[in-house]
């Protein structure tokens, strides 16, 4: 195959589906198209987003283990085109480019900086986590009855499942207390910064989505610039941290590294409990079996991790021409590797469109990424995915879904879940 070394883009295709990656059809059900792009174009141009897609697990596996020819400085741009409007707001806050800090970091700087990640979602500070995390989770369930008993419904989506994670990483990160309506802010913050920069909206759309994220900037910029924080929190621990060079870190790239924590950790954990919970009351007796089996919902979650990850791509840009899956690359061609692809890779996994809890080597998937930039809150989520299906189920074993019919799924290139999970108490219905 023969490309266009100038714009990146090949001047002969595969033969592929048709694709659009924003369209509601793929995120419901991407698995037929992912299966096609498998056998018949793994690494594959979409000149609608001028990425190329990359769907199979050895293919991907290459370029995460190798950051040198596979760069992450695209990890954070756009994936369509924002509007001048957008950019404006954006701009005042001074949030239209966040500067190389971990996700689109492939500098000298990544190290020092990744390693405070590492160190605030260490195994130990997990385990002495737990008490805290069993506490938030119980009384996010004791607001959840309150509402089922008064309305006789709850979104999980919306409340155990989003509220959840976005207290615990506020607490991991040594954010002050906030109140609940302030918790809510930041659910709706950093949910506003993924649909803006991983969707496609309409002008409208995007000039309110980029005030939120604009908000959300400048609240961090707000905590940044605070004195005499703690020692244990994210920011105390990056005013310790030294640059290659031996100079500290300055605010913007301070308030970028938690800008990315706080997105990954509230964000994509919530959309893994979403899903979680939506596939087992999907499923004929496996909610209430989470509730009674206090070991099952760790094979739950790493199966959701496996074929159904909320991360279900990511981006790369090649530093030099290369040649992955046969398919030649020029320098600056744009990435996008598929892990939901990988994870229902037939040549890696047997049988993988069935969910088993029970299946062998759990954690061989690459729901939360694999090499330099593997992620630093992969124990964080699973223990809370353990704890909140685990407690929810054994609470509310009676729970089901309101409605047999599908709920809608994000709309995004790099993030999936559905964007409702209401339930209610009662028997299933026939």
């Amino acid at each position: 195959m023969t490309t266009d070394t100038t714009a990146g883009a090949p001047t002969a295709a595969h033969t592929a589906p048709d694709i659009d990656l924003f369209a509601q059809e793929f995120a419901a059900d991407p698995f037929p198209l992912y299966d096609q792009l498998r056998r018949s174009a793994p690494v594959h141009y979409d000149p609608a987003t001028r990425l190329w897609l990359v769907s199979r697990d050895k293919d991907i596996r290459q370029v995460l283990l190798d950051p040198v020819t596979y760069r992450s400085d695209n990890a954070l741009a756009p994936v369509a085109p924002l509007r001048l409007p957008a950019l404006r707001i954006l701009d005042r806050a001074g949030a239209r480019t966040l500067p190389p800090a971990l996700l689109n970091n492939s500098e000298d700087t990544h190290p020092a900086l990744r390693g405070v990640a590492l160190r605030l979602f260490s195994a130990q500070r997990v385990r002495a986590a737990l008490p805290m995390i069993e506490r938030v989770t119980h009384e996010e369930l004791d607001l959840m009855a309150t509402e089922l008993e008064e309305t006789g419904r709850h979104d999980l989506a919306r409340g155990l499942a989003r509220n959840v994670p976005v207290r615990v990483v506020l607490g991991l990160l040594g954010i002050p207390e906030l109140t609940r309506a302030d918790v809510m802010k930041v659910a709706d913050w950093t949910d506003a910064f993924i649909t803006l920069f991983w969707g496609r909206t309409d002008k409208e759309r995007q000039r309110e989505l980029a005030q939120r994220a604009a908000d959300f900037y400048t609240w961090l910029c707000d905590l940044a610039a605070l004195r005499d924080v703690p020692e244990s929190s994210i920011f105390g621990a990056l005013a310790r941290v030294r640059m290659p060079d031996g100079s500290p870190v300055n605010q913007d790239v301070a308030v970028a590294v938690c800008s990315n924590l706080m997105v990954a950790g509230h964000v994509t954990t919530s959309q893994m409990i979403s899903t979680a919970a939506y596939r087992a009351l999907e499923s004929d007796g496996q909610w209430r079996a989470l509730g009674q089996d206090t070991g099952l919902a760790e094979g739950w979650i790493e199966e959701i991790l496996r074929r159904e990850p909320s991360v279900t791509a990511w981006r790369r840009v090649t530093s030099r021409a290369t040649t992955l899956g046969g398919v030649e690359l020029p320098e600056g061609a744009e990435l996008l590797f598929m892990l939901t692809s990988a994870g229902s890779d037939p040549e890696v996994y047997e049988d993988p469109e069935r969910m088993c809890p029970m299946r062998g080597a759990p954690r061989r998937h690459l729901g939360f990424g694999l090499g330099r930039h593997r992620c630093p809150g992969a124990e964080l989520a699973r223990a809370e995915g353990r704890v909140v299906l685990t407690a929810a189920a054994a609470r509310f074993p009676d729970l089901r879904l309101t409605t047999p019919d599908r709920p809608p799924f994000l709309e995004l290139v790099s993030f999936r879940a559905p964007t409702r999970v209401e339930v209610t108490r009662g028997p299933r219905t026939p």
